[in-house]
């Protein structure tokens, strides 16, 4: 049995698909709410549990403002999300016996 363990933040099937859609923008880019909602085909309320989950270990970036008069919301990957997402990659890939 090995000693490698998976980021539990991260390791949620709607929390991993964030996150690796997040990872996909370079850093520093941001993607707005309602775009990842329709790319992860997600509700807006499954979604925002979700991004809550990963704001509160810091992964996430949410910035909130306006478009005109149209509020938005925006998410990144934190520096901190980015550096969790690749321990995590590699801990999934020497779990299956891969390399990183």
């Amino acid at each position: 049995m090995s000693d490698v363990e998976l980021d539990p933040v991260i390791h949620a099937q709607a929390r991993l698909r964030v996150v690796a859609t997040l990872a996909a923008l370079a850093p520093g880019d941001r993607i707005a709410f309602t775009r990842l909602q329709e790319l992860l085909e997600m509700t807006p309320g499954n979604l925002s549990t979700h991004v809550r989950k990963l704001e509160d270990a810091e992964y996430v970036a949410v910035t909130k403002t306006h478009k005109g008069r149209t509020p938005v919301t925006y998410l990144a990957l934190t520096t901190t999300g980015r550096l969790a997402f690749e321990r995590y990659r590699r801990s999934l890939a020497e779990l299956l016996g891969g390399t990183s």
